[in-house]
């Protein structure tokens, strides 16, 4: 969601629900707990409670976690009426208590105890997920069912090379990153990372990527490895905030030259970088892909390669399994894909099944040539088994 002001909300019945405040940045600002849900039932006190909060903070947004109440809170907070726009969002909480134990959420916020910090995962879930989640064991946060029947080594290779791929994908802020996300880029070990945060924190923000080399340990050929996954948005240098690297500074700069330019212009103006003639730069060195990319990228500097998060939207009048019935129509996210099938978030405690066989009329070797995590689809309820909390649901012949 990027930055905004959160309120993070971790549900619960007899214990009530814990409320937290971050800032832009995930900041902790405030805690409180509220009882909308049963045996309480204090809608009263928890609406002036939240209303209070949102306007004294300034809140942009609601984190409500999935697990025991979330749907229960989510549908009291829909009634209540906020005196500014507010959107609320369900986050998925798997891994949170892992984190609110954790030596990492302990030395983050060590005079608060576990149900605030699982609270604030919750809401930092929503500001930047990858910043949050690369400080929970890959295992913790629902990989899949089989995942303890396989090669324990070979499992947790793979999981720390997506979470690698990730990373480095995205690209970070070199000066909000934490020590942990840090760690997952490529040249910069849990040492080196460590590092960083340190001479962060005892010199102020990096100017310029160039600066990461007066960080102890940071030798010629890390900084080669780390410095295209590592962004500067506030650098006089627009190329810092790239994935560029700054191996190609200088190659740049003569496109700027070449087109009557300077950098910061040539990333803003779409023209004149379609007027650049790739193939006059081509060498030994560097071939067209690489030119290619390094347009692409200076086409939309600082951008992130993720989707901005968009508020769901569920039928109010389904609250429970039996309010369904065959043959209705739905619409749901996608929150797991199995190889037999896709799970589907329906706005209640159960998931919905969309069998492989019911995914597409035309035949299909994996769920994930059809659909993906966190997608939203339309679907048809065609078998129910209330004891069991079973929903099977078809996107055949449905409009996507």
């Amino acid at each position: 969601m990027g930055r905004k002001r959160i309120l993070a909300i971790d549900p619960g019945y007899r214990t009530g629900c814990k409320v937290v405040v971050l800032d832009e940045q995930g900041n902790l600002l405030d805690h409180t707990v509220i009882y909308p849900t049963p045996p309480a039932n204090d809608f009263v006190g928890a609406g002036d409670a939240l209303c209070y909060l949102v306007n004294r903070y300034r809140i942009d947004a609601i984190a409500i976690g999935t697990g025991t109440g979330g749907r229960e809170t989510e549908r009291f907070l829909r009634d209540v009426v906020f005196t500014r726009r507010v959107q609320i969002f369900m986050v998925n909480e798997q891994g949170a208590s892992i984190y609110s134990a954790s030596e990492v959420a302990r030395e983050e916020f060590p005079n608060e105890d576990v149900t605030v910090r699982g609270a604030v995962s919750i809401g930092r879930r929503l500001l930047d997920p990858l910043a949050e989640l690369v400080k929970i064991d890959p295992k913790s946060i629902g990989v899949g069912q089989y995942q303890h029947d396989v090669n324990q080594a070979r499992l947790k290779d793979s999981l720390d090379y997506v979470v690698e791929a990730c990373v480095n994908s995205v690209g970070i802020n070199v000066n909000t990153a934490s020590r942990q996300l840090l760690s997952y880029v490529s040249g910069i070990g849990p040492t080196l990372a460590g590092n960083i945060v340190k001479y962060r924190a005892e010199n102020g923000p990096f100017k310029t990527r160039s600066e990461l080399m007066n960080v102890p340990r940071m030798g010629e050929k890390a900084f080669q490895m780390c410095a295209g996954f590592l962004r500067i948005p506030e650098s006089a240098n627009p190329l810092d905030n790239t994935a560029v690297h700054p191996e190609r500074y200088d190659l740049v700069e003569q496109m700027a030259s070449d087109v009557n330019a300077d950098v910061a212009k040539l990333t803003r103006d779409r023209n004149l970088l379609h007027k650049i003639e790739l193939d006059r730069y081509v060498t030994k060195d560097t071939g067209l892909p690489t030119l290619t990319d390094i347009v692409l990228e200076l086409e939309k500097p600082g951008r992130d390669p993720r989707e901005t998060v968009e508020e769901p939207v569920y039928d109010d009048s389904i609250k429970k399994i039996d309010d369904l019935h065959i043959g209705q129509e739905l619409s749901g996210k996608v929150n797991n894909i199995t190889a037999f099938g896709v799970f589907v978030d329906l706005g209640m405690k159960e998931n919905g099944l969309i069998h492989i066989s019911q995914l597409s009329d035309r035949f299909i070797s994996s769920p994930a040539d059809v659909v993906r995590i966190g997608q939203r689809v339309n679907v048809k309820v065609i078998d129910i088994d209330v004891a069991r909390g079973r929903i099977a649901l078809t996107m055949k012949g449905i409009p996507q």
